[in-house]
Formats: structure tokens, sequence, C-alpha cells
């Protein structure tokens, strides 16, 4: 008898010691949906005519039967129109898929470029990578905490600002960089953060690409392969051939 209760002890212990949760904390997206006074399913939410036919032409695109993986495009559309992803936004998109409302949360939980939360007007994200951190990607951070007055995950009191931290962008020749809404602004110095910035709080336009003088990734130094102009057909070709 001792011996079996021994067993389902052991047995106890090593269940407790296998069983995990995800920690949120080190997150600042939403994954579960908890109803608020901005977001929750009694606030209707509905496409403007001009995206009602966008909608009709994302879904057209997909085969007969497979209209569902117009998910995601239509989920864009939506965030799009409204500034961020509300629940009844992803109602809304479940509802002309014709899917299970289940379906549209797991695609819009999954996708770090589906904000569910109110975003201000203009979405920095930096990101802080090893390529961009090796480049200075940390002065970057605290230029834009400092001249917004907020941290990763958080809006200024303006509504005209939300902070991102991300992973790669795809950017790393150009390191460091920041994303704001769809634009990439490279090669940063802290001067040409504070000077995007400054132009963005007042809705002035903002050149995006490279700070540097580059054109887009080529060597920061200059070509140092194909300096010369092709030899053409038959360069090199023994006589014989």
């Amino acid at each position: 008898m001792l011996r079996s209760i021994k067993s389902v002890g052991n047995l106890l212990r090593c269940n407790y010691r296998y069983f995990q949760t995800s920690t949120s904390s080190l997150s600042e997206n939403l994954f579960v949906h908890r109803d608020s006074t901005e977001d929750n399913p009694d606030i209707v939410f509905d496409f403007t005519e001009a995206n009602k036919k966008r909608a009709q032409a994302i879904i057209s695109i997909y085969p007969e039967g497979h209209e569902k993986a117009a998910v995601i495009p239509l989920l864009d559309l939506a965030q799009r129109q409204h500034g961020w992803l509300p629940i009844s936004a992803m109602h809304k998109v479940a509802e002309l898929l014709n899917m299970p409302k289940m379906r549209v949360y797991e695609v819009a939980t999954f996708y770090t470029m589906f904000n569910r939360k109110p975003m201000g007007k203009y979405h920095v994200q930096i990101c802080t990578t090893t390529p961009c951190w090796l480049r200075g990607s940390d002065d970057i951070m605290n230029c834009i905490q400092k001249k917004l007055g907020i941290k990763p995950g958080e809006m200024t009191a303006d509504r005209k600002f939300s902070l991102s931290e991300v992973e790669c962008l795809g950017a790393c020749v150009n390191a460091p960089m920041i994303q704001v809404n769809d634009d990439y602004f490279e090669d940063l110095t802290v001067q040409d953060t504070e000077e995007i910035l400054n132009n963005l709080s007042h809705d002035k336009p903002v050149k995006a690409g490279p700070r540097s003088g580059r054109f887009a990734a080529e060597p920061s130094g200059g070509l140092t392969s194909l300096k010369e102009e092709p030899k053409g057909p038959g360069f090199g070709v023994q006589p014989g051939l």
C-alpha cells in the first residue's frame, strides 16, 4: 500500500514538473480578448462602401471553395480602415468568409502585424535584432523613448505615436532602422531619428529609405565587384568552340 502511494506521488510530481504556461509578460501583444469600452462585440464594425468592393475583389482572387484563404488580406483591410483590429472587425471578416470566428481569432492573434489594441496615428517599430543592435539600435531606442516619452507597447497621450520593439524587419544591410506604418527609415543616426519624429509630430511628409545617401542596399563604401561593363557573349571561350 505504501509503495503504491509513493508511486502515485512520484507520478504527480513528474506531471507537475512538465506542466508549463506561456509568460504573457514577455510580450506587448494581446493574445486573449477582454471586453472593454472600445473593443467588444456590441460595437458594430462594417467596411466602407469602397472597402466592401475591395473585399469582394480580394475574395474573387481565390478558387471556389478556398475563399477562406482571403482571411489575412481581409483582416489587413479591416485594420487599415479602423487603425487597429477590434473583435467586431474579426467577426465581420468571419461573416464575409463564412468561417468560424475562432479560426479568424487564431490568425489575428498569431501574426504580430495585426494590432489588437488601439494604436497611434504613427506606429513606430524599431528593430533590435543582432545586426541593428551592433549598429546602434540601443541609441535609436533611447532617442525614441526620450523624444516621445513612451516605452515599447505604449501610446502617447495625444494618440499620435505608438512604439513597438520588433524582431528582424529584413533590412539588415541598412541597420539600424525603424518602420513607421508602411515606410522604412534606414541607416539611421540619433539626429536622423529626431528629425523624422519632429516632422511626423507636425504631420509633415518624410522621405523614406536610407538616410546615408545610399539608393537602396548597395555597399556603403561603393561597389566591390561588377565594376566593368559585361564582356559580352563568347568572352573567354576557346576559339575552337
